[in-house]
């Protein structure tokens, strides 16, 4: 069978032109949007809904079970926090992309997933996000969610993200995986970081040669760092933007503690592949059981075309299964 033939899709792109307003804030162009479906009797395979984390915050999660686990299923489903990309600047967890790539996590892999609408830089820059994904994992420990309650294995859980996402996943794991105490119920077994967002100072190889890529050029990339890392921050070289910066963090030999293990995955026409693998020599040169899922492609390509993703789920799914033992 021939390969399927790869072609980027022709959409807006608000990575090509981000205009920051006067009051700090950045000019949002409206989006696709997708509401929950909730709905039993709905043709959807997949059952949604949203609720706030935290009203102070304005932050929120949709929830996502398969239609068929009701009535309850004998066996709980695994567990996925995912974190939606754009760069920490654009896009929340109903924007219609990230959506339908949930529904398919659901579909493919028979999990239940947690989408968290974080709060958005500039005007709440790193750690914000990080803070905001911590909430989500308390709110799953204290919150009595009857989805939850009925479909989640707490001891089987997985932090994935997507671009910015799956930078949203690395330190949100590295802060669970910190945590003294408080979070007994939850059982990490993995990151799944699909087509991370990190960059540093020095240019890697794929910088240099895709510094024009028309979804994610080399300026667009340092601007939304300049946007979201912390006020000060003189650098790319911060440990929120670089993980492989002064040998990365302390906390990854936490990790590699926990047995966690970390997916990490990329597409060769991406600016940001070389950077993806850099994490992933760096977390198997500290003992961390790293996965690496790689391929011809764009950045964050199953997202955009989701005819694409039934290869990356399939590998998602063979690498849950590997961490259950």
């Amino acid at each position: 069978m021939a390969a399927k033939k790869i072609v980027r899709p022709v959409f807006d792109n608000p990575f090509l032109n981000i205009t920051v307003n006067p009051d700090g804030t950045v000019k949002r162009d409206p989006e696709a949007r997708n509401p929950p479906i909730s709905d039993p009797n709905s043709t959807s395979s997949v059952l949604s809904k949203d609720v706030i984390l935290d009203p102070n915050k304005k932050t929120w999660i949709r929830l996502y079970v398969p239609k068929m686990a009701t009535p309850p299923p004998t066996a709980k489903l695994p567990l996925i926090f995912y974190y939606h990309g754009g760069g920490f600047i654009f896009c929340n967890a109903d924007t219609s992309i990230y959506d339908v790539f949930c529904k398919g996590l659901v579909e493919k892999l028979g999990a239940m997933v947690i989408s968290l609408d974080y709060r958005l830089a500039p005007e709440h820059r790193l750690p914000a996000a990080y803070e905001d994904a911590a909430d989500g994992f308390f709110w799953v420990k204290t919150a009595g969610d009857e989805w939850v309650t009925t479909f989640a294995d707490l001891e089987n859980c997985f932090l994935c993200g997507t671009s910015a996402g799956a930078n949203l996943a690395y330190h949100a794991g590295l802060r669970f995986a910190a945590m003294a105490g408080g979070l007994e119920k939850l059982k990490i077994r993995g990151l799944i970081l699909h087509h991370p967002y990190f960059s540093g100072s020095k240019r890697t190889g794929s910088e240099q040669k895709l510094a024009g890529d028309p979804l994610l050029p080399l300026y667009a990339i340092d601007r939304m760092f300049d946007l979201s890392l912390p006020e000060g921050v003189v650098d790319h070289d911060h440990e929120y933007s670089n993980p492989i910066a002064n040998g990365g963090s302390k906390n990854v030999d936490r990790v590699r503690e926990l047995g966690w293990r970390v997916l990490v995955t990329g597409c060769f026409e991406d600016p940001l592949v070389d950077a993806g693998l850099e994490c992933a020599e760096m977390l198997e040169g500290k003992g961390v059981g790293t996965e690496r899922f790689f391929g011809d492609g764009y950045h964050a390509m199953e997202v955009f075309d989701p005819t694409m993703s039934g290869p990356l789920y399939d590998a998602i799914k063979e690498f849950m299964a590997s961490c259950a033992t």
